[in-house]
């Protein structure tokens, strides 16, 4: 990580000539000084948040102003009771005031540009500096450590191409190009709308050090983040720095956010259409993601699995439900003291939600497990009769004590360790799973991983049984296991349809669908090993996955009416 005295020499270096204190200091609030209309931006240094700053654009007579006020902690120690900078209508620099309190100390900085002339009167501790430097005319107006000036970085960004170049002007210390990068659009939700983000990768041309900032703006061309990985800076407005906004990976143009009722807290999720949809209701489908901290379109390594599953089943004919999981995302509830079980409760209050909408048909709700959320899709499926189908797809047909167990074994044969290592981590791992389970012989587990694993969710994990599920699953089954998948090998396919096939009482249809070339995430893969996650060119679920899912939905609950 930089040093301080290499912050101070980028992007952070303080424009009064300030020098980053190490202790933290207790700092007055800025006053209030603008309009309700302002925003509000977190900063966060080392990914601790360290200040605030609000700022407001507004357009009058004479052009644009950019007023803000702003408290950032250490290591900047920093007050800004008001930083303005002014442009004409035609976004040429006209002025920069800056009123600030500095580890106590009163400082000021007023520059003023007239063509290609900049002049800055600087006052610290009563003493007054006056500087001249030539600049461009179409400069942008920067003073470091403070972030609502680059309000005018974001508008000039609208028009900017790739390859080009925007001035700026640090007042009162240097100039400087800013050299405009490719840009992508990326959707974020929030509680009050979707923003479709503009992100733009930018070099700070400094000639002590150049470095790489993402600007990200609005449709409005607005500020909304700011980011400098080099120096592990984040700047982030309010409204996509809340808990409950999202990323939007994928999206349809009709699709519908739903908050679903559940025990004592909301499930949020998006709904999914097809594209024609009529008054006529519709068979419905809910997707149940895998295990951690899964949100609606189970995004692993780029590739946002359910949000790609939802668009192609919604494209078959169906309403696609999908949620974040409890405590996730927008999601209300606890994740760290839930079980299987609870989220078999979530995935029914899903199912029940679906089935008191006027455009989905209550008699054929299916639902698609992946992964852990095939466990949760039996125990939900064995207790609710409005479950009609069942898809388990990479699902374990073992316990789940035997299937960490593999997963470790498999993991520890590609290591490096000795014989007696493995041996010693296979040991350990035996242990814990039997302190899990029977909540004995914790002394013989070292208490940091105590910690990690003693909740509920881990045991309701270790102790699923589908061998004692199946018997009570009453539903049609699809199976669907990707054949180079290491994380839940083929075996356990062949394990849940001979569970499957045994149910008595003349057990509903069972279908089986093996897809050569396809990895734990359902996507085209070469060895399908946990490491090559992150390097697989192809970002897309197998079409053999989904085909096979929707045309046996499309059999299935049409024999279900």
């Amino acid at each position: 990580m930089p040093s301080p005295h290499s912050i101070r020499a980028a992007l952070l270096a303080l424009c009064l000539g300030i020098a980053l204190s190490s202790g933290a200091q207790q700092l007055p609030s800025p006053p209030t000084l603008l309009p309700p209309t302002a925003s509000n931006f977190a900063i966060f240094f080392r990914s601790v948040p360290v200040g605030s700053e609000q700022v407001a654009v507004t357009r009058g007579a004479g052009g644009w102003t950019i007023l803000s006020s702003a408290r950032l902690a250490a290591p900047f120690d920093v007050v800004a009771r008001r930083v303005q900078v002014r442009y004409t209508p035609e976004w040429k620099p006209v002025d920069l005031t800056i009123d600030a309190i500095v580890r106590g100390q009163a400082q000021a900085l007023h520059t003023t540009v007239d063509g290609t002339t900049a002049k800055s009167d600087i006052t610290i501790a009563g003493q007054l500096t006056q500087k001249p430097d030539t600049v461009d005319g179409d400069a942008v107006l920067l003073p470091s450590v403070f972030f609502g000036p680059y309000e005018a970085v974001a508008e000039r960004l609208k028009t900017a191409s790739a390859g080009s170049s925007i001035p700026v002007y640090a007042a009162p210390q240097l100039s400087f190009s800013l050299k405009v990068g490719e840009s992508s659009i990326e959707q974020i939700q929030t509680t009050a709308r979707l923003i479709a983000a503009r992100r733009t990768r930018v070099t700070f041309a400094t000639p002590a050090m150049p470095f790489d900032v993402e600007i990200w703006t609005d449709e409005a061309g607005r500020l909304l983040r700011l980011s400098v990985p080099s120096q592990d800076l984040d700047v982030v407005r309010d409204d996509i720095a809340s808990v409950t906004a999202r990323s939007v990976p994928i999206s349809r143009p009709n699709d519908e956010q739903v908050k679903i009722p559940a025990n004592g807290f909301s499930l949020a999720g998006t709904l999914s259409k097809p594209a024609d949809a009529g008054a006529k209701p519709l068979p419905a489908v809910v997707l149940i993601g895998g295990s951690g901290t899964a949100d609606r379109d189970e995004l692993a390594f780029g590739i946002p699995i359910f949000g790609q599953l939802a668009g192609t089943i919604a494209d078959g004919g169906f309403v696609v439900l999908r949620f974040d999981k409890r405590g996730i995302g927008q999601s209300g509830g606890r994740l760290e003291s839930a079980s299987l079980g609870d989220f078999s409760d979530d995935l029914r209050a899903a199912v029940r939600f679906l089935s008191g909408r006027k455009d989905v048909d209550p008699k054929r709700i299916a639902v698609v497990g992946h992964s852990e959320g095939g466990a949760v899709a039996m125990i939900a499926a064995a207790k609710d009769k409005r479950i009609a189908a069942l898809v388990l797809v990479a699902t374990n047909g073992v316990t789940g004590s035997d299937l960490v167990l593999a997963q470790q074994q498999h993991l520890l044969s590609r290591s490096n360790f000795s014989e007696a290592e493995k041996q010693a981590k296979i040991e350990l791992q035996t242990r814990i799973n039997q302190a899990v389970i029977t909540g004995k012989g914790w002394e013989n587990v070292p208490a940091d991983l105590r910690r990690q694993i003693d909740n509920p969710e881990f045991q309701s994990i270790l102790t699923n049984d589908p061998a004692k599920i199946m018997p009570d699953v009453r539903q049609p089954i699809l199976i669907v296991q990707g054949e180079l998948d290491t994380q839940v090998v083929p075996s356990n396919a062949d394990r849940l349809e001979a569970l499957a096939r045994a149910r008595k009482k003349a057990p509903p249809p069972t279908v089986v669908v093996k897809v050569p070339g396809v990895n734990h995430l359902l996507v085209p893969a070469t060895t399908g090993e946990i490491d090559e996650y992150g390097t697989l060119p192809d970002k897309h679920v197998s079409s053999t996955v989904s085909t096979a899912i929707v045309s046996w939905l499309g059999k299935t609950l049409t024999a279900a009416r």
